[in-house]
């Protein structure tokens, strides 16, 4: 039996299901993670403390049947972060920090007011959602249509493009409807012109 050579998988083929076992797991993983914390209720801190009582509870039972079977006892590996490492992604974080203050002074102080007022709108739209759906389900939901839609459109292009072209005529032929019909019916004052 010949084994497979090893094959660098990118995020393209997980989220377009070329791996299927690899994106199968990734999303059963996913769903045990929500189910886990949003339908069980179950707490971060409470699974991590369980996770590292059952690490410990292992290895102590392997350090003790160790003689008994004549194998070594677990030898665990020493890990050590280089101090150039840390500075490095301590300074990656300071810049990253750095640029959204910036960005989000700039939001605020209302220098481009388009998009201030996306930015207030979206989110307006995402405390709405965040009022109905917990942050698990919404993360959740979230990593189920980057992990489906993708490929879903890659499977359906051309009938997804062609109701995309067909929603984006009904909706012009709706706006210049609307236009006729309500908004140019609106009465409008005259202009003033100013006069320095």
């Amino acid at each position: 039996m010949k084994s497979e050579p090893f094959r660098f998988v990118t995020v393209a083929d997980v989220l377009l299901w070329r791996d299927r076992n690899l994106s199968a797991g990734i999303l059963a993983g996913a769903t045990a993670t929500w189910f886990l914390f949003d339908v069980a209720e179950y707490n971060a801190v409470t699974l991590l403390c369980h996770a590292a009582l059952l690490g410990m509870l292992l290895l102590f039972l392997w350090n003790l049947a160790a003689p008994l079977v004549d194998r070594a006892p677990p030898r665990i590996p020493e890990v050590i972060v280089s101090e150039h490492a840390f500075r490095e992604a301590a300074l990656t974080v300071h810049r990253k920090l750095e640029h959204s203050v910036a960005v989000l002074y700039d939001v605020a102080c209302g220098k481009d007011l388009k998009k201030f007022l996306s930015v207030v709108g979206s989110l307006w739209v995402l405390a709405v959602i965040g009022e109905n759906c917990s942050f698990t389900t919404l993360l959740f939901v979230g990593f189920l249509c980057a992990l489906t839609v993708p490929a879903l459109y890659e499977r359906y292009e051309t009938e997804v493009d062609h109701l995309v072209a067909k929603g984006s005529e009904d909706l012009k032929r709706f706006y210049r409807k609307l236009d006729s019909n309500v908004l140019n019916k609106i009465p409008r004052g005259p202009i003033k012109t100013r006069r320095h």
